[in-house]
């Protein structure tokens, strides 16, 4: 089963933070003085969108305009090898984003770069993997892509067939009609809409109307800590409440829920399902502390160590959940405070156990894995060992089952790049994955009785 092909076209920008404290006030002005610590790069807009799909076990490609400056340059290397950026020929500079923060709080942002806009021509690349795509997320940050003639036509020829999910902007150009699913948030959907009101009843008469106006099959308008409104024009919306979390920075709240929409559509699911999906990936992406993670929906790992705190981190393809599987995460979570599974990808079990596996694709993996109250956070990679994943995490420890110990880990000279340590804990002898898949391929099918 190969994994599911999602193509995200939108804009892309630099997101930078500086991360430092403040504990006094500038002496020849009222403003703070920041203490600088660390430097936080990501790639933003469409690229965090593209992150957060490639996260759910998708093979990601980006379509976007990219600009001939560093920036640009800078954003390709944040988002290989997980992504695959195809660049559409254009002009202009990359925007940048740069925030000024004091732990968790934002003091001041600056925004450079007058945006990359496309000119019209669309490679043969392009063409190939939009017509070769399980699903599209079109996500729009008002920078021209999305008005672009022929990236529409491409898009709208694909909304024929395949799921697409399009995240407006109030700058944007509107979805293209026979879009699957539109995901305003409300100060857009009131906006657009030209319908007034903050209270159900008025959400829900915006969303009726964007359906018929732009003549999308439904609009879920995000509504932040109240959840999602799901209309598809007619009948009783269908609203899916977020559970109460404190984060203190929701920002890319709103490209989790779209690409998590956008991944459970390409992989099968109807609407519903596909929105109360994205309702519990952006409430766990706030939980989580937003882009403060710099990436993953992970707890803030540098707060955990700056408390004092210990990561945890362990691997593997954990196809077909077993008790082996959950021993060894509640045995690992209990070395630290927090855990961070690295989950292969589709292709990396397919190279490493051959057809037909996995049985289970990455998307599912995770979100059986995140449900389990001993897992922080999942991060799906595709090489063929979790040493790149390990050095964005940074774990103090990283875990392995006992029939690991007293043998050689390549893990342990990545982890001594920081000084982590690689340990063995107990494992529950007679369980594994591959055992079950044979144990039920040589199930006898039980005889039928006549009625």
């Amino acid at each position: 089963m190969r994994p599911r092909r999602l193509v995200v076209v939108g804009d892309v920008l630099l997101d930078v933070d500086t991360v430092g404290s403040v504990e006094r006030l500038c002496p020849d002005a009222p403003a703070p003085v920041v203490e600088v610590g660390t430097e936080r790069r990501r790639a933003g807009g469409a690229g965090l969108a593209a992150t957060f799909a490639a996260e759910d076990g998708c093979e990601v490609v980006l379509v976007c305009p990219l600009a001939d400056d560093p920036a640009a340059a800078e954003v390709v290397r944040l988002l290989r090898p997980a992504v695959t950026v195809l660049p559409l020929p254009g002009r202009g500079s990359t925007p940048v984003k740069h925030r000024v923060m004091a732990g968790d709080r934002g003091l001041v942002r600056l925004d450079s770069g007058s945006g990359a806009v496309p000119d019209g021509r669309v490679p043969p690349s392009v063409r190939e993997a939009l017509e070769c795509a399980d699903g599209v997320l079109v996500s729009d940050y008002g920078r021209g892509t999305t008005s672009d003639s022929a990236v529409r036509s491409l898009i709208g020829e694909v909304a024929a067939r395949r799921p697409v999910v399009w995240d407006p902007h109030p700058r944007g150009a509107d979805p293209v009609a026979g879009s699957r699913l539109a995901t305003p948030n409300a100060a857009e959907a009131a906006a657009t809409s030209g319908l007034a009101g903050t209270d159900l009843a008025a959400v829900g008469a915006q969303a009726d109307e964007l359906v018929r106006r732009w003549s999308v099959g439904a609009v879920a308008v995000t509504l932040g800590a109240r959840g999602a409104l799901l209309s598809h024009g007619d009948g009783i919306p269908t609203l899916v409440p977020a559970r109460p979390v404190h984060g203190p920075d929701p920002c890319g709240a709103g490209d989790r829920f779209a690409s998590r929409a956008a991944v459970r559509l390409a992989d099968g699911a109807v609407v519903s399902e596909a929105l109360e999906s994205a309702v519990e990936a952006a409430t766990d992406f706030v939980a989580a502390g937003g882009p403060s993670t710099g990436g993953p929906p992970m707890a803030t790992l540098e707060q955990v160590r700056a408390r004092g705190g210990t990561v945890v981190a362990t691997g593997g393809c954990f196809d077909l959940l077993h008790a082996g599987h959950v021993a060894t995460l509640q045995a690992a979570r209990r070395l630290g405070d927090r855990l961070v599974v690295c989950l292969n990808s589709d292709a990396s079990v397919r190279r490493l156990k051959g057809a037909p596996r996995p049985l289970v694709p990455a998307s599912d993996r995770a979100r059986v894995l995140e449900a389990l109250e001993c897992v922080d956070a999942v991060v799906v990679f595709d090489e063929d060992t979790p040493a790149e994943a390990l050095r964005r995490i940074r774990p103090d420890v990283w875990v392995k089952g006992g029939d690991y110990a007293g043998g050689h880990l390549p893990e342990q000279e990545v982890l001594a790049e920081w000084g982590g340590q690689a340990v063995a804990v107990p494992y529950l002898d007679g369980r594994s994955s591959t055992r079950l898949v044979r144990a039920a391929a040589h199930v006898p099918d039980r005889p039928r009785r006549n009625r």
